[in-house]
């Protein structure tokens, strides 16, 4: 069956200029209940985001199920990456000063954007298949020397690798001492132990298992203890109500803060 709206949605897309196409679908979303952090743009709505599957129900996976109000209509910001920058600017002001060294795994578009706009930030990106990105990197097997960065951020990035223990230990070793990772991943409070099975590994089963066709596992309750074991400090931060609401985060989503004594 035909979705007459989307098509039409479509066929708008494809025959208008971008700029036009921009401000018409930017005028469905006008409004002040919802703020971006990173175009500063205010709305009655944003746009919805994440995959619908049973599986992310079933196990209540934060950070990766489908979810309205999730994208920014007019940056295309996340709420992962809000929530990421958000934290920055409230517990770390500092890195937007200070001479800092900073790596970026699998680079967001406006983080990378926010961070590169900083003179006295010494901007990395790296990844290992991203076009975009700085460096190509294998961060199960970093080729940089012992306590090079400041600060690492990899935002849902560990549920991608299968073996996350060595990922942890090589991104807790190029890490300065006293520096701090902010390491996010999707992950599920309604199971005790992160369920991984090394034999799924079709990309069909995968979706169907963990929720998205290039992932590896579910992580759970004992993902802080993961971390620990990298040799990590790990704080876990949480938003007040009033600033979930605002920026349209996920209420259960914690920033996993890990610190390198």
């Amino acid at each position: 069956m035909i979705n007459l709206k989307a098509t039409i949605k479509q066929n708008l897309k494809d025959i208008l200029p971008k700029h036009l196409y921009k401000s018409i679908v930017l005028l469905k979303y006008k409004g002040n209940k919802y703020k971006c952090p990173f175009c500063n743009g205010h709305f009655s709505s944003l746009m919805p985001a994440g995959l619908n599957l049973p599986v992310l129900k079933e196990k209540q996976v934060i950070g990766a199920g489908y979810r309205l109000n999730s994208k920014c209509p007019q940056c295309s910001s996340g709420d992962r990456e809000r929530l990421v920058y958000l934290y920055l600017k409230k517990e770390k002001p500092y890195i937007f000063s200070s001479k800092i060294k900073l790596l970026h795994i699998a680079p967001e578009k406006n983080l990378t954007t926010t961070f590169k706009s900083h003179s006295n930030i010494d901007y990395i990106s790296a990844d290992l298949y991203s076009p975009v990105a700085d460096i190509k990197m294998d961060i199960t097997d970093i080729k940089q020397n012992n306590e090079t960065y400041d600060v690492i951020i990899c935002n849902h990035v560990l549920e991608h690798i299968i073996n996350d223990h060595k990922a942890m230990t090589e991104l807790h070793r190029v890490l300065k001492k006293k520096g701090f990772a902010i390491l996010q991943v999707p992950i599920s409070y309604s199971i005790e132990q992160t369920f991984e099975d090394e034999s799924i590994t079709s990309p069909e089963d995968r979706e169907k298992i963990f929720g998205q066709d290039d992932h590896v596992r579910i992580y759970a309750h004992d993902y802080v203890s993961r971390l620990t074991k990298a040799g990590f400090t790990v704080v876990e931060y949480q938003f007040t109500d009033d600033i979930i609401d605002r920026y349209r985060l996920i209420k259960e989503e914690k920033v996993f803060v890990c610190y390198k004594s």
